[in-house]
């Protein structure tokens, strides 16, 4: 019932995306081979299975592993040894998520000096070794606004040394290390430590570490980056041509990945066995039942890699390029604005950890903010990084041009939004560009750069350039957009408190009132009663006086 019900959630929020491939690659500009339709549908079909399969396994395997790992780190009261196993989880766990898997695939297409499994580990690197530093900012109670300040001051002054191929590449890379298996590892972790080892124990220690990890990819890439630069003389090699499932059979591609998913997850039980028999201690029935949850994450990712290279990418750089044909008039190119708008918005509606993220402000607001307001923010914003994102492939501008200001802007928001607000801002950046945003947009920026510089000549940028930056424009909005409605919560607080504080004066003043009032008329009522007690003396002198006389 759990892998029905689960099925049918990826197949809902997929209708979206579902209906706009449909309307261009059937209405709107028909594919020529009746072939492409059946690859398309395979892709599709192998996506939504997977991902189906890879969730259930996730909630049974990978998603405890990763609680029971960063709460038994507790056990070790050493911040030396907590901070270097949350380095080991922290690579360990983005080695195996299946959005920087498709990335790694989509960048090696395009540059074939770019290995795969080089690129996947020196990303997970860059996430470990920074989820260390969010651990020990956690345990020295460092001010996460001066962190974040310092950590994108650094990023954006290294920018400038390296290669304009890989600063896209960077910043997607970024966005797609977070996700369904990282996070609840990290999560885990930061939640642990921020209740036992904090020094104020507050919400706000509970949130940034996922944002903090996310700058780790960033300079790791930028690193690798020069690096290569250094090797090929100065230069980076031209990039390739980006051919999603061309011409290989679905089976090839199956067999192809099995051993670069093993790869991915092995390291994950691995660790986890020695932790098992040392430190957790499963009884033997939620070992077994934690270990076969691991096949079912194996088959599902397998699956699901395979959808995306076969026909889910095809799809995705069909209609990148159909829109740049020649065959059309120059105006037509210039709806790729508005479909990035909409496929931004509808599959951010549709991404579970928005979802997960609406709900988790709603429950710190009180109420105040509530979780479709959290998610039809944010499909705006996203629907509008979309759009960003397919102008600069179109113009050709340099993604710093836009990278710089949006970050700018979501810094400088940082000096009135409250720390909590600022956390969960930059963590939500983190977790917006998931599997669905590389599975099927990157190939559409791909193919639509590839597009432009089949047509632009000489003058056209690498697709390696122009092509990537579409999950970096996804994980930039939510920071302007969660300090926004942040803002808007504190503004909604102070307006209840002021209510509140001239409430209770209003009430205090109407109480006085009444208590004078009625100091009053008891002090009436009490003068009336002594006049009428000494009336009363007077009588009873005046007969005791009679009486005598």
């Amino acid at each position: 019932m759990k892998t029905l019900r689960t099925l049918k959630e990826v197949f809902l929020s997929s209708l979206p995306l579902v209906f706009i491939i449909i309307f261009v690659c059937v209405f709107l500009a028909p594919m020529e081979k009746s072939t492409d339709y059946f690859k398309l549908f395979v892709g599709y079909a192998s996506v939504v299975f997977g991902q189906a399969f890879f969730l259930v396994g996730l909630d049974s395997s990978i998603l405890p592993i990763g609680k029971l790992v960063g709460s038994s780190l507790i056990k070790f009261n050493k911040s030396v040894f907590i901070i270097l196993f949350g380095i080991l989880f922290g690579i360990l766990a983005t080695v195996a998520e299946p959005a920087l898997a498709v990335l790694a695939r989509q960048t090696h297409m395009t540059m074939n000096e770019v290995n795969e499994t080089v690129f996947v580990w020196i990303l997970s690197t860059g996430v470990g070794v920074f989820v260390g530093f969010a651990l020990y900012r956690v345990i020295k109670d460092m001010n996460i606004k001066f962190v974040f300040g310092i950590l994108y001051a650094l990023t954006f002054l290294i920018v400038m040394f390296v290669p304009e191929e890989f600063v896209a590449l960077a910043f997607d890379g970024s966005g797609a290390t977070t996700g369904d298996i990282s996070v609840p590892f990290i999560l885990a972790l930061g939640m642990g430590i921020s209740a036992t080892m904090s020094r104020r124990k507050t919400n706000d220690d509970m949130f940034g570490i996922i944002g903090i990890a996310s700058v780790g990819p960033i300079i790791a890439v930028f690193i690798y980056g020069i690096i290569l630069k250094i090797i090929y003389g100065g230069s980076i090699p031209p990039a390739g041509v980006y051919d999603p499932g061309g011409s290989e059979h679905f089976v090839n591609i199956v067999l192809s990945n099995i051993t670069g998913v093993a790869l991915a997850l092995i390291p994950i039980i691995a660790v986890f066995i020695p932790f098992q028999f040392f430190i957790i201690k499963l009884p033997r029935k939620q070992f077994i039942k934690t270990m076969l949850g691991s096949v079912t994450v194996y088959l599902g990712l397998l699956i699901f890699l395979s959808g995306i290279d076969y026909g889910f990418a095809f799809a995705g750089k069909y209609i990148g390029e159909v829109f740049l044909s020649t065959a059309r008039p120059v105006w037509f190119k210039w709806l790729l604005l508005p479909l990035g708008f909409v496929l931004g918005a509808a599959i951010t509606l549709s991404e579970p950890a928005v979802t997960v993220l609406g709900e988790q402000l709603e429950e710190i607001t009180n109420g105040h903010i509530q979780k479709m307001t959290i998610r039809i923010t944010l499909a705006i914003g996203i629907g509008f990084a979309s759009l960003f994102a397919m102008l600069k492939i179109l113009t050709q501008i340099n993604i710093l041009w836009f990278l710089a200001p949006l970050y700018a802007l979501s810094l400088i928001m940082m000096i009135k939004t409250s720390s909590l607000f600022v956390g969960l801002a930059f963590d939500s950046g983190g977790v917006t560009g998931g599997a669905l945003t590389s599975a099927f947009l990157t190939p559409l920026t791909l193919g639509a750069a590839q597009a432009v510089a089949l047509t632009a000549g000489s003058k056209a940028q690498s697709v390696l350039t122009n092509g990537f930056g579409i999950i970096a424009f996804i994980s930039v909005t939510p920071l302007i957009a969660v300090q926004a409605l942040g803002l808007l919560y504190d503004r909604k607080l102070r307006k209840a408190r002021e209510l509140n504080e001239k409430y209770e004066e209003e009430k205090y003043e109407e109480l006085s009132f009444y208590a004078a009032q009625m100091a009053e008329e008891d002090g009436d009522s009490l003068e009336e009663m002594s006049e009428e007690t000494g009336n009363k003396l007077e009588q009873n002198i005046d007969l005791e006086e009679g009486a005598n006389g």
